[in-house]
């Protein structure tokens, strides 16, 4: 049995990484481990969009505000490379339109989103009329956006180097129990520890997870090419999204974008496919993504679905691209909210996304948990 930590966290993603740093800016002793040699699960498979605007008012757009400022501070301490210039959100038809207007008029000004809409001459203006095709452009001046493959090492290295958080690699925890952790590496003592093992729900603290019924969000997922140099800043999203995100999908205006889905090209809706590109440092693009749900994801993918986001990314970008790279992102997934925070035993808890938003709002989500776990004032 190794010496005593304050804080004893299984999974580096951006979960526990963000649970890593409230700790240990505290000044409490931190120890992380991870199964494999670097992470692999969804923080770094995703696009790396910390998105503000597309979250619904209330607690999911506060915590993505706050994450705004913490992600913020990581870019400078940590040597991110991370873009703060926003996103643009494409309206493609009428109804698309008078969604993302009827948003700017009322809830985007209700609830002090820092969007704009671009319309007529503005859009022949945004990267030199690349884009005009579109009827429109949500700005959401708030989004950000980074290389996730970069990002979570260069984070693992600042927590490590200047926060002084002890990281074990390559290492299987095999169990927890109040004030223990077993694995690969030996048996550690910790007063606090927190799980942040994504959607593996049988690994550990299983009996406790079950009830929230988790399912796992399986993903397609390409790295492209386009043939133009378009010197994409921004991350793009369409109108698609706007039934898929809180902050548009209960709007009245909504249903008539759903219906014109159902009607025009079920298969999307069938598949879940609602587009994001990002480009990475490296004049690339990530671009996706299908959703299924399961108990468990199938390693298979579908050559059509790919086919069907590579159609759209072209549409929206106005140029071809060449796939270079093709994977499947994983996540947790339609638990009984957005997130959970499951306390399984004394000092034993368990951290979960149920939606695939986690680098927007897990590191504000892991600041509150500390906070509650170390008896801090709200």
């Amino acid at each position: 049995m190794t010496q005593h930590s304050d804080l004893l966290i299984v999974g580096a993603g951006i979960l526990g990484l963000s649970h890593a740093y409230a700790a240990a800016r505290r000044g409490l002793k931190v120890k992380v481990f991870e199964r494999t040699a670097t992470p692999l699960g969804a923080s770094v498979r995703n696009f790396g969009q910390a998105l503000v605007t597309g979250q619904p008012p209330g607690p999911m757009l506060e915590l993505a505000r706050e994450s705004r400022e913490i992600w913020g501070h990581w870019a400078q301490a940590a040597g991110l490379a991370l873009k703060r210039n926003g996103s643009y959100l494409f309206a493609r038809t009428e109804a698309e339109e008078h969604l993302l207007e009827a948003f700017c008029a009322g809830r985007a000004r209700e609830h002090g989103y820092n969007v704009e809409l671009l319309q007529g001459a503005a859009m022949k203006d945004l990267y030199a009329g690349q884009f005009r095709h579109h009827r429109a452009a949500l700005h959401g001046k708030d989004d950000q956006q980074l290389y996730s493959r970069e990002a979570i090492p260069a984070l693992i290295h600042y927590l490590s180097q200047h926060l002084n958080v002890e990281f074990h690699f390559s290492t299987l925890v095999r169990d927890v129990e109040p004030g223990q952790l077993h694995s690969t590496a030996g048996s550690f003592r910790g007063e606090q520890i927190v799980v942040c093992s994504g959607h593996d729900y049988q690994t550990l603290l299983a009996e406790s997870i079950a009830p929230l019924n988790p399912h796992t969000c399986r993903l397609q997922m390409l790295r492209a090419r386009p043939v133009l140099n378009l010197n994409l800043q921004h991350a793009l999203l369409t109108g698609l999204s706007c039934v898929h995100y809180g902050a548009f999908a209960d709007l009245p205006e909504a249903a008539a974008v759903q219906a014109q889905i159902l009607r025009e090209t079920p298969h999307l809706q069938e598949h879940g496919i609602h587009l994001l590109i990002s480009p990475t440092p490296h004049g690339e693009l990530i671009i996706g993504d299908s959703h299924h749900y399961d108990s468990d994801p199938s390693p298979f993918n579908a050559e059509q679905i790919d086919d069907w986001m590579i159609e759209l990314a072209e549409q929206t970008l106005g140029c071809s691209i060449q796939v270079v790279e093709r994977w499947q992102g994983v996540y947790g997934a339609r638990g009984p909210g957005p997130f959970s925070f499951v306390q399984a035993a004394p000092g034993v808890s368990a951290a979960l996304m149920h939606t695939g938003v986690g680098m927007s709002v897990g590191p504000a989500l892991a600041e509150r948990n500390i906070r509650m776990l170390w008896g801090e004032a709200s």
